[in-house]
């Protein structure tokens, strides 16, 4: 067994769950690091999935600095590329007040009630493109007095943790993704008409092996985020629905998981190809509202255990940053 704490390449890196999730002390990410440094971070973020820096007072630059030394950073083509601060258009608001001018203010709020599971909000960044991000770094600003955190599910320990001839089944499925698949968007409903139209204008559709094998550590991890599946490919549509059901039980599972409570400063880094996080619902009734910052990594199209690589159905590829 290793002990809570190491030192690794001159930073602490602190467990925080058994299955997910590290905190690192020892580091000013705005200040110019070593390539050891870095290489130890890296080590930190494939080791424990997501990992955590307190107290950082990150300028937007150097919030997209940090983000580069993972890779050149990405946004998603088409007409839906959210809101950023003027002049970093690399950075998207994470904020329910950020205007949207697709969908309209609070858009997110008003669908979690029509959501088809109560953890439906589980999601991976943009899933629904072919080659969804390999990584994300996620900034706050603002925060609440109470309330508002974030979780993370460890992908692998949910693969791990299916029995053998789930596994065996599970190795060889397809599973269509797609933006909303978790909300039930009716026709009599005219707000929901629209996001229907704008949908089918402007979308990402691909197909995704429920197991991916991770690039980088050849570690497997189950694929098949609630908010963004639609249905398994090859099965009766019931077949589908009850055993996606049962893959989505593993996600969610409690011991794979890892919650963080907020502070101005703080920076969040996890690994887009190996969890699955949840935004917070809790605040929706308040007048509390939190303001934060991402940045991309652009990934590659996930493969399975089999040599299936992901494909896309419809809109196009991510793409690198023009700054990148």
């Amino acid at each position: 067994m290793g002990t809570a704490t190491q030192n690794v390449a001159g930073i602490d890196v602190r467990r925080l769950a058994g299955h997910i999730g590290a905190e690192i002390a020892g580091v000013d990410l705005s200040a110019p690091m070593s390539d050891t440094v870095m290489a130890g971070i890296r080590a930190a973020l494939l080791r424990h999935k997501v990992i955590f820096f307190r107290d950082q007072r990150l300028s937007h630059a150097d919030h997209i600095a940090f983000g580069r030394r993972f890779g050149v950073l990405t946004r998603r083509p088409g007409r839906k590329h959210g809101v950023h601060p003027e002049g970093h258009p690399e950075i998207l608001i994470v904020d329910p007040d950020a205007e949207d001018s697709r969908y309209g203010r609070r858009f997110e709020e008003r669908l979690r009630p029509k959501a088809l599971r109560h953890d439906s909000g589980w999601h991976v960044d943009l899933a629904a493109a072919v080659n969804p991000p390999a990584i994300s770094v996620l900034r706050s600003e603002v925060v609440t007095e109470y309330g508002g955190d974030t979780q993370w599910t460890n992908l692998v320990a949910a693969y791990r943790g299916l029995s053998g001839p789930l596994q065996a089944l599970a190795d060889g499925l397809r599973a269509e993704h797609t933006l909303y698949a978790a909300c039930e968007l009716v026709l009599s409903d005219e707000e929901d008409v629209e996001v229907i139209r704008r949908l089918t204008e402007d979308t990402l559709l691909s197909v995704h092996p429920v197991v991916r094998v991770h690039p980088e550590t050849g570690e497997k991890t189950l694929f098949t985020p609630p908010a963004s599946v639609t249905r398994l490919l090859g099965l009766l549509p019931w077949e589908s629905r009850h055993l996606l059901e049962l893959l989505y039980e593993h996600i969610g599972r409690p011991e794979y998981t890892v919650r963080w409570r907020w502070a101005v400063g703080d920076v969040a880094v996890w690994d887009n190809r190996a969890v699955a996080h949840l935004q917070p619902a809790d605040l929706d009734h308040t007048d509390y509202r939190r303001t934060l910052y991402r940045v991309t990594v652009l990934g590659e199209p996930p493969v399975g255990p089999d040599g299936f690589t992901s494909e896309a159905v419809r809109g196009e590829p991510l793409t690198v940053h023009a700054q990148s």
